[in-house]
């Protein structure tokens, strides 16, 4: 039947004259409104009308979204309000179907479509940057495609696995992006899949992160952390280093820092954010109020230039989001690493490690309250410590015990003269 209707023969004219009367009547006929109602890919296939969007796209240039909002004036579909930021809008269309499929079939909570969505369009907006476009959609739909979309879709993966905090999350956005793929194929969208040559380029490599995420790599320690701080030669370098090891910031929190974060009137003060993996909204600040002051300072006395300063602790005039990104941070502190002659089992470390300090250092302060709760316990006959903090120390006092432990051992690693090892 698709063949009777000479698709590529037809004029973009012809197409929505044909539109508005074949397909509209057929719509009518099936109680929808074909002034306001869009039909699916799926609905126009099972009544012989796919060959509409082939033509569209190969001699019109355009997607079927496209041509029904452009062209026959349909309404665009509503949406959450999402802002997906790319600019293909089959491929926005398909991705919003795919979640309200997942939140409708598979009842995900909304945290778990928010989460995914988050991670989608990231890969999405990754891929429009590096290839100029985001037809994820079109290219996945014909096999001739498919050695080109491979390469494409790894060198996001090459970004990605740049920019991306963990292993787990690098697993968690080719995960989503493989599952949208095979939801592209068992809707015949998708000729094949790209997210399996990903998976087979990087799982071995991010395995072996995970495994080192999990404790084998060593954290740096306070006279290497003091030998960085020492080394640095800009107050952002000095910054970058309090904010890693004395406040324990992911390297994505240094690079999108805003200085509204900060609030000073607390004691001690503290930092909030909207939102933080896998841990609290805010971060006690008991070691660096200098460094954020100098850093602060520094900016708003017009360290980027003409630029008017945007509140970024680490602005960036040729970023969209207006701040440095997180594998730039990664190049600073190597920068750094190599002029300290800092290193970790001969290799120099990363920021992870330089936050691994911070993580221990708290172990650390949490041990000494504890042995310091034991000496009360035992002038008050108790053998236990954890018994005392429970019921002869409220959370106050035993908060501030770990306080002063903590900034005595922070106090070592940034301000101690010794130089250690």
């Amino acid at each position: 039947m698709a063949d009777a209707y000479a698709w590529s023969r037809k004029s973009l004219e012809e197409l929505v004259a044909f539109y508005e009367r074949e397909i509209g009547d057929a719509m009518v006929s099936e109680g929808m409104d074909p002034t306001a109602d869009r039909p699916t890919y799926e609905w126009l296939a099972d009544r012989g009308y796919s060959g509409i969007a082939y033509a569209l796209r190969e001699q019109h240039g355009l997607t079927l979204s496209e041509f029904l909002t452009d062209c026959v004036g349909v309404d665009p579909p509503e949406s959450d309000g999402y802002d997906w930021r790319i600019g293909d809008a089959e491929t926005v269309d398909r991705l919003e179907q795919y979640l309200d499929s997942r939140s409708r079939r598979h009842n995900l909570a909304d945290a778990t479509i928010r989460s995914r969505r988050s991670r989608l369009a990231r890969y999405a907006r990754e891929y429009e940057r590096l290839h100029g476009d985001a037809r994820l959609v079109e290219r996945a739909g014909s096999i001739e495609n498919q050695p080109a979309e491979i390469d494409r879709a790894i060198a996001v993966f090459d970004e990605l696995s740049r920019e991306l905090e963990s292993a787990d999350s690098k697993f968690a956005h080719l995960t989503d992006a493989n599952d949208w793929y095979l939801w592209l194929q068992n809707r015949m969208l998708a000729a094949f899949n790209p997210m399996v040559n990903v998976r087979n380029e990087f799982s071995k490599g991010w395995r072996a992160e995970r495994a080192d995420e999990s404790g084998t790599k060593p954290a740096l320690s306070a006279a290497q952390v003091r030998r960085l701080h020492r080394a640095a030669e800009s107050d952002a370098e000095r910054f970058m280093v309090v904010a890693l090891g004395a406040w324990g910031l992911r390297r994505s929190e240094v690079a999108s820092l805003h200085a509204s974060a900060m609030d000073p009137d607390p004691d001690p003060p503290r930092l909030t954010f909207a939102e933080r993996k896998n841990g609290p909204g805010t971060v006690q600040v008991l070691f660096g109020t200098e460094a954020y002051a100098d850093r602060v300072a520094a900016l708003e006395d017009g360290e980027g230039g003409d630029r008017e300063w945007n509140g970024y602790l680490f602005p960036s005039g040729a970023s969209a989001s207006g701040h440095i990104a997180p594998g730039t941070v990664n190049n600073r502190f190597d920068r750094l690493a190599e002029r300290a002659g800092v290193t970790l089992d001969g290799e120099r470390p990363t920021p992870h490690a330089c936050r691994r300090f911070w993580y221990n250092a708290y172990l650390r302060a949490s041990r000494a309250a504890l042995e310091q709760a034991s000496v009360v316990g035992a002038e008050q006959g108790s053998s236990s410590a954890e018994v005392v903090l429970e019921n002869y120390i409220d959370d106050e006092q035993a908060l501030a015990m770990r306080r002063e432990h903590m900034r005595a051992t922070l106090a070592e690693a940034f301000d101690a003269d010794d130089d250690g090892g």
